[in-house]
């Protein structure tokens, strides 16, 4: 079988690259993603497996592909939506909507396992077990679209998932896998401190927000250097302080808000602690009110390290001509909403090099020039197609999984 679905795979290649420049063309933001989500079930129309649409919190798809014999059930995911990004790349399947751009690679996910499922819909009567393919909404925007999947119970028969990400950080046919925590953790906070204004001139009778809240921007990242195990990943990033009002009086109230990062979940609870002692702290230090909104959305990605083990050694003994290297990869300081379907199955969500060939210093995913060398869409299906074989039609792993 696994011989069959890859000669099919490389017939069908150019499919893959003409399905990422449609998507690449016809962008759509989180939640919004309602033409791309019909493109999607479209495709799947008329093809004999169980279609389910408007999946969780929005427009996701999940397609259930029943194999012809007994065994386990395995889930792949990919993720299809879009930025609210301006592209400035300069290529013929351009994005068509001013403002929008796939800039993060859901296209070029979402074209691999479109053509791969269908692969695998014309072997079902080979397939050990069952086969769910995840076409998830809202990667992009908490609080997400796999949360709510997971919540409707799309994963209660799973045993495993997989999935990928491409990443310009080494070239097609490169696949990165690392075990363990590998994705950080994200929340969002944001701090109203309310004081009492004034005249400029007269500072002590007025109660001054721009200074308290300078004092919280670097009080807060004491909480990394000295709250944080130096072994462990944490981030605080201020991303706006809204105190704009007149040069000569006091300002009354300001607006802060930030992102958190984290790379195992004992860190995000530190962080979590420590910021609202400082917001308490605040308060009684200078005088004012505060009222902190914090919200942790993407939890830390955990790849189950036996999975891990797995995807990795199937991958170096699959001998094939496209995936040229195996090597891990470092821990990855972004967060994804993958996280919520390892928290409640064991998977691996491994990495696909996508860097444009004739490139030394490619743009990162989320640039507006962001872009990849269409050939890993080839590896990522037949990577994740040496995965899924592997898993559900070996009986050691049947056993050992």
């Amino acid at each position: 079988m696994i011989e069959e679905l890859m000669k099919m795979l490389e017939e069908r290649e150019e499919e893959m690259i003409k399905i990422r420049r449609y998507l690449h063309q016809n962008p759509e933001l989180s939640f919004k993603e309602e033409k791309t989500a019909a493109y999607i079930a479209d495709f799947y129309r008329g093809k004999d497996v169980d279609l389910i649409t408007n999946a969780g919190n929005g427009y996701g798809i999940v397609v259930t592909i029943e194999g012809g014999k007994p065994g386990k059930t395995v889930a792949l995911r990919a993720d299809f939506d879009a930025l609210p990004i301006k592209e400035e790349l300069d290529v013929p399947f351009k994005s068509k909507e001013e403002g929008i751009m796939h800039a993060c690679g859901h296209d070029a996910h979402t074209a691999y396992l479109l053509v791969l499922a269908d692969c695998l819909i014309l072997l079902k009567d080979k397939i050990h077990g069952t086969v769910k393919i995840i076409h998830q909404h809202a990667e992009e925007e908490p609080p997400g679209g796999a949360k709510s999947i997971v919540e409707e119970g799309f994963l209660d028969d799973v045993h495993a998932i997989f999935g990928i990400h491409v990443l310009p950080i080494a070239p097609a046919g490169t696949v990165g896998y690392h075990s363990g925590y590998s994705f950080n953790g994200r929340a969002y906070f944001k701090l109203r401190v309310q004081a009492s204004g004034g005249h400029g001139s007269s500072p002590h009778k007025a109660n001054d927000a721009i200074v308290a809240g300078a004092y919280f921007v670097t009080a807060i990242q004491t909480v990394v250097s000295r709250r944080v195990d130096p072994f462990h990943a944490g981030v605080v990033t201020i991303g706006s302080f809204d105190g704009k009002g007149s040069f000569n009086v006091i300002k009354d109230h300001i607006e802060i808000e930030g992102d958190v990062r984290y790379s195992n979940d004992e860190t995000k609870d530190v962080m979590n602690r420590e910021i609202h002692r400082i917001v308490n702290g605040l308060e009684e230090l200078f005088g004012v009110s505060c009222e902190l909104t914090y919200e942790p959305d993407y939890p830390p990605l955990y790849n189950d390290p036996e999975l891990t083990g797995f995807v990795a050694d199937t991958l170096s003994a699959a001998g094939d001509k496209d995936i040229i290297e195996i090597k891990e990869f470092p821990i990855m300081a972004p967060s994804d909403d993958f996280a919520y379907y390892l928290e409640k199955v064991p998977g691996c969500y491994f990495y696909i090099g996508c860097t444009p060939k004739g490139t030394e210093e490619p743009y990162f995913n989320h640039h507006p020039k962001f872009d990849i060398d269409e050939g890993s869409l080839l590896v990522a299906a037949k990577s994740v197609g040496y995965v899924v074989c592997n898993y559900i039609n070996m009986k050691e792993n049947k056993s050992s999984h």
